[in-house]
């Protein structure tokens, strides 16, 4: 009988970027304990590497690589090999990536690490070509070189093993309990600014990424501290990103980032996760701005969600491929006979428009886009776009990742339920609930946990911190949409068993993984750098205070202030990359309710204007009758006044004088604007 250690193990796993190295003749092993017995019984090193199914460098490898029976040879002699998605197991990926970034190294993906057989790290890296070339080592030298070592010098291994796991044991175990000075967000919003690209939009630099998360906290400080041209900058970013061709000008969506400094040349990749946070973004600048370019975008993004991400069910998928026939981009480039052929008459002025020509501005192909275009034009093209989009269906199109993951369809319902309230969008809001009520029944295990990931009926056995925050904060929204109890109790339930399960009782805030879980078997960290998406802590404060400001419990608002007491010592140093914890804790310290009572027109239009107000973070909730809310909400009990439909607005534990008139509600939530822009720049 074979061992099942000298074998390809992946047949049976349900990540699709797995299954795709299934036939490799690496001899791949899931993440299990019985596999680092067997590299301590073999006295050999585990090469772990770590990547997801839409990432292009990661199919680069595999071909060059993972496919190859030389390389193959060599790593199943002298290592143990384990594949991992780091979607499925984002906290392992954390650790391993910090690992990394302590070597000095540079993250990406795919992640090229090699642990003894306690888990521990003692050498890193990313891609890898097979043979030397692009300035980097080989892969085989590598490898030969590591086994070498490992056999010939194994105090090295030992030395930096050790080291390396006491620096992550250290950063873990660090308690920067701290009260935060009050002008810290409004200085690390300078900052930032200042580092904004004036030519090009966003960061300065290449590559560049959405970062939704820290353009937000730019927003809202521009916004709470009336600094028009901090806005402004936000404002430039955004549309740039709109114009580019890191969106989808034919199919809608936005890729994950671009490798140039001007938003053309995307990685082609589209994760589902940075067009959520884009969506909420897009969907609370529009509030002010009522850009026709944001709204169009939304729009968009949104049908491309339901057409190409909708698995069966109504929950989303994680991603689609950036490769397509081995060739990154394939399916969305064209060259200008395709344009012509399709468009016929209109190809003329579609190509002027769309930077489509002879020689094209990627590769000899044209990417769409409008960055050429100080005033893009919004409708004028739009059956040329569908004419295009049907000719490009045709095409062999990217594999799609059909995991359900819990927390990035969180953050999605919850963009697509605020996008549904703000632009009066009822199929949207059908969209998220069918969703969220798909997500429940894939992802909640008989006890009531949620679980991160699911796919074809399986649920993998994780739980992790940032699904219960993410699904939570889709929850509220769905409550605020509809006055549905049920979705105010789900929420409520997360939060129980986040205390429950994941709080730091000695330090405050919240680990990754559940108490007394062997996560690595290294650390089991509490969460506070944004990466691709927000900290899981920055989602749980974001999500504990919206839970306070709906229920009116203010033990909620106290395991926020908990939570924000216990991680604020990491901000003199790491702000810049806990730009959600910093936005979160603007809610925190101005927690605003707007309740409104009623069921006529009168009562549409009130919730419409609190909804489309430029006020960042309020909570909105339209009800029939007040005591659908928590008994604790400073609005239970209240009524409408003289039978009209009303709004109470409600600063903290307190509410305003009840409002009839829309334009009345605009002036006081205007009045309350001023007063905060007051306040922070007084």
């Amino acid at each position: 009988m074979i061992s099942p250690f000298k074998q390809n193990r992946l047949a049976d796993a349900t990540s699709p970027y797995l299954l795709q190295h299934k036939d490799n003749p690496v001899h791949w092993q899931p993440w299990e304990a019985e596999v680092f017995e067997e590299a301590r019984r073999r006295n050999v090193p585990i090469l772990l590497s770590i990547g997801y199914a839409a990432c292009h460098w990661c199919h680069v490898m595999a071909h060059e690589s993972f496919e190859d029976d030389d390389v193959a040879a060599l790593m199943n002699t002298h290592f143990v090999c384990i594949k991992l998605d780091r979607e499925e197991r984002p906290d392992l990926d954390d650790i391993y990536m910090s690992a990394l970034s302590l070597m000095g190294e540079q993250g990406g993906w795919p992640l090229t690490m090699c642990l003894d057989a306690d888990g521990a790290p003692f050498w890193g890296g990313t891609y890898f070509p097979k043979t030397p070339q692009y300035g980097r080592p080989g892969f085989m030298q590598i490898l030969t070189e590591i086994a070498r070592i490992w056999h010939d010098e194994p105090a090295k291994i030992s030395k930096n093993a050790k080291a390396l796991t006491q620096s992550l044991s250290a950063r873990a175990a660090a308690d920067a309990r701290s009260d935060m000075p009050a002008d810290l967000p409004a200085r690390a919003a300078q900052t930032l600014n200042g580092y904004m690209d004036q030519q090009g939009g966003g960061l300065q630099g290449a590559p560049k990424f959405p970062q939704p998360f820290l353009y937000d906290f730019l927003w809202q400080q521009g916004q709470c501290g009336g600094d028009d041209e901090m806005q402004n900058n936000v404002i430039f970013a955004l549309t740039r990103m709109c114009q580019g061709g890191i969106y989808d000008h034919i199919g809608g969506g936005f890729a994950r980032y671009s490798v140039d400094a001007d938003w053309l040349v995307p990685h082609f990749e589209k994760m589902l996760y940075d067009n959520a946070l884009l969506i909420s973004l897009m969907t609370r600048m529009w509030r002010q701005t009522r850009s026709a370019l944001f709204a169009a975008r939304i729009d968009e993004t949104i049908a491309w969600l339901i057409r190409d991400m909708t698995v069966d069910g109504g929950a989303f998928a994680a991603s689609l491929d950036a490769d397509t026939e081995g060739e990154e981009g394939k399916f969305y480039v064209w060259s200008k006979a395709e344009i012509e052929t399709a468009l016929g008459d209109d190809a003329r002025d579609f190509c002027a428009v769309y930077d489509i020509t002879d020689t094209g501005n990627f590769e000899g192909h044209n990417i769409p886009n409008l960055l050429n275009q100080p005033d893009p034009p919004q409708d004028d093209f739009a059956a040329a776009r569908a004419c295009l989009l049907a000719i490009r269906n045709t095409r062999t199109k990217p594999g799609r990742d059909d995991k359900i993951l819990a927390d990035w369809n969180g953050m999605m319902i919850a963009a697509l339920v605020d996008a549904a309230l703000v632009f009066d969008r009822s199929e949207w809001l059908a969209a998220a609930k069918t969703a969220y009520a798909h997500a429940m029944n894939a992802l909640q295990t008989p006890t009531g946990d949620i679980i991160h990931s699911a796919r074809a009926g399986r649920q993998l056995p994780l739980s992790l911190a940032g699904d219960y925050a993410f699904m939570g904060q889709a929850a509220l929204k769905l409550f605020e949409a509809t006055a549905t109890r049920p979705y105010l109790a789900d929420a409520v339930s997360f939060a129980t068993r986040l205390n429950d399960g994941f709080l730091d009782t000695k330090r405050g805030a919240y680990f990754t993984n559940r108490h007394n879980t062997s996560t690595g078997p290294l650390v089991n960290q509490r969460a506070i750098h944004d990466n691709t998406m927000p900290s899981a802590n920055a989602a749980i404060l974001t999500f504990f205070t919206r839970l306070a400001a709906l229920s009116g419990d203010t033990s909620h608002h106290r395991r926020a202030q908990d939570l924000f007491t216990a991680l604020a010592g990491h901000f003199a140093k790491n702000f810049p990359s806990m730009t959600a914890l910093l936005a979160g804790h603007y809610g925190l310290s101005t927690p605003l309710s707007i309740i409104i009572i009623g069921d006529d027109d009168a009562a549409d239009l009130l919730t419409l204007t609190a909804r489309r107000h430029s006020i960042y973070d309020a909570t909105i909730i339209r009800l029939a009758d007040t005591n659908k809310l928590g008994r604790q909400h400073p609005a239970f009990g209240k009524a409408r006044l003289d039978d009209h439909a009303t709004a109470y607005i409600c600063p903290d534990q307190t509410c305003l004088a009840p409002i009839i008139d829309a334009d009345k509600l605009t002036a006081a939530l205007d009045d309350i604007l001023a007063a905060r822009q007051n306040s922070n720049t007084g």
